[in-house]
This record gives C-alpha cells, sequence and structure tokens, in this order.
C-alpha cells in the first residue's frame, strides 16, 4: 500500500476525527479493513474510490449509523462507539449531514424543513425558529424560497435546502455523501463553490463521500483512496500527491478526472 506523506493542516491543533484500524464488514463479508487516517480541522476531506468499494458504509460508521467489526472512530477525542449512547448522542448534535437524496420531507416546505431540527434542540418560539431557518436557507442561496416544496425546486436547489437543514444547528463537523449526485456539471459546480464558501466562513470541517473528480480536484484539502478489490486504502494525500501516486489505479483515476474537468471548463 502506498500511502502519500501529507503536511499537516494546523497540526497544533487536535484533529476532530481520527480513524484507527478500522475494518467494515457485513457479518462475514468485509467491505474495508485496516483503515487509519485521520481528519484535520477546518479542512474538506473527501471519501473517494470506485463504485462499491465502501465509501457511504465509511461516512455511516463516521455518523454513528453503522458499528465496527473492529478498530475504534475518535471524534474529538472521544471513543465514539465505546461510549453510551448518551455520549454518541451528544457528539453527534455537532453533526450535520446532507445525505445523497437530499431526504427532505415531501409534506413539509423548505422553512419547516430545517425549523424540524431546530425545534427539536432549542427553545424558541414558533418566529425565532421560523426566522432562524429562514437565515440558514439565506445562507445556501435560498432567499425566497420559505414555502416552497420539495417537488417545487429544482434537484440543485434540494441539495441547497438539504444543507441548509444540515447547517441548522451550527455543526463542527459537515458530513456530505455525493453532494453532486443525480446534478448537471453546472450545477454540480455551484454546489461545490457553496460548500468552500461555507467551510471558509463558518470554519467547519467537511468530510465528503464523491466519485466526481472535478469536485475532488476542486475543493478538496486531502482524500483517502479505498480499493474494493484489496478491500483496504491504497492512497492518502492531496489532490496534488494523489495525481503523482505511485499507484497506477490511484493515478489513472484522478487523470480521468483531471481530464474530465479539463474538458467540462471549456465546454461553451
Amino acid at each position: 500500500m502506498t500511502i502519500s506523506d501529507t503536511p499537516p493542516l494546523q497540526s497544533h491543533v487536535p484533529s476532530p476525527i481520527v480513524v484507527e484500524n478500522l475494518t467494515m464488514a457485513y457479518g462475514p463479508r468485509v467491505i474495508q479493513r485496516d483503515l487509519n487516517f485521520d481528519v484535520k480541522r477546518g479542512e474538506i476531506f473527501v471519501i473517494m474510490g470506485g463504485s462499491g468499494c465502501g465509501k457511504s458504509t465509511l461516512l455511516r460508521h463516521l455518523i454513528g449509523l453503522q458499528t465496527p467489526a473492529q478498530g475504534r472512530v475518535m471524534i474529538k477525542g472521544h471513543d465514539f462507539w465505546a461510549g453510551e449512547e448518551a455520549d454518541r448522542e451528544r457528539l453527534q448534535r455537532q453533526f450535520g449531514v446532507l445525505f445523497q437524496s437530499g431526504a427532505l420531507w415531501s409534506s413539509l416546505t423548505l422553512n419547516e424543513n430545517v425549523a424540524l431540527i431546530i425545534e427539536q434542540h432549542l427553545d424558541l418560539s414558533t418566529a425565532e425558529i421560523r426566522a432562524l431557518a429562514s437565515f440558514k436557507l439565506d445562507l445556501v442561496g435560498l432567499r425566497g424560497f420559505d414555502d416552497y416544496y420539495p417537488s417545487e425546486i429544482s434537484g440543485g436547489m434540494r441539495k441547497r435546502a438539504g444543507l441548509a437543514r444540515a447547517l441548522a444547528m451550527d455543526p463542527e463537523i459537515l458530513f456530505i455523501d455525493e453532494p453532486s449526485a443525480g446534478l448537471d456539471p453546472i450545477s454540480s459546480k455551484n454546489l461545490d463553490d457553496l460548500i468552500l464558501e461555507l467551510r471558509d466562513s463558518l470554519g467547519a470541517t467537511v468530510v465528503m463521500v464523491t466519485h466526481e473528480l472535478p469536485s475532488i480536484l476542486s475543493i478538496a484539502d486531502r482524500a483517502v483512496f479505498l480499493d474494493a478489490k484489496t478491500r483496504t486504502m491504497i492512497a492518502l494525500g492531496s489532490p496534488a500527491q494523489l495525481l503523482v501516486s505511485t499507484d497506477p489505479q490511484v493515478r489513472n483515476f484522478m487523470t480521468r478526472g483531471a481530464a474530465q474537468a479539463t474538458s467540462e471548463t471549456h465546454q461553451p
């Protein structure tokens, strides 16, 4: 296995996420084994690899939806899976999650979708909750769409609304699963720009699952590459480092993405 040596970002600050010797499995079927990496505070960290390599499964382990077969997930210095359920819930309140589908309630307006999270955790008046939800929608470029239903807006706007809901409680760590899935290249690029802008303005740490190489090349600080064949990570580093990886599979994957990004940039 070839792992790139990456200079630490903000090395004096403890990493909010540390994965140690993690093995993921469904019963006897191992998905990935011996995963070791950390996510630096304030970086955009991408989980990537080919189809079926376990990207979304890894995300589920990080956010508390699936228990590791072996190993540890450390969140802000705490062993996420070793504590009581109440301890995990306390840590999860510092997470924001954007699921691949957006996962909006179709019977609720956009404001109501965001407000639902706020109502569960904050003791505010109805007017205050609506105002705060409206502010979150404004942050993602959806000012004026509070009373629209998910069926009345585009796919890209639904992703933005899902992102507004993920930001409802001002999370320290934002998890995003395949943000560009189902979007055209322009909408995908706009969403990438928004994620980068939110990271810079809010100071959140972002963990993103994607196979979209233009996104990885444009916004990722570092990425881990999961391999479906060997069932382990075979590279870790910045996009620039992965482009010149000594592993041909990683290098080919990244090179095709670079060519795609260049092609889309020059489209009329």
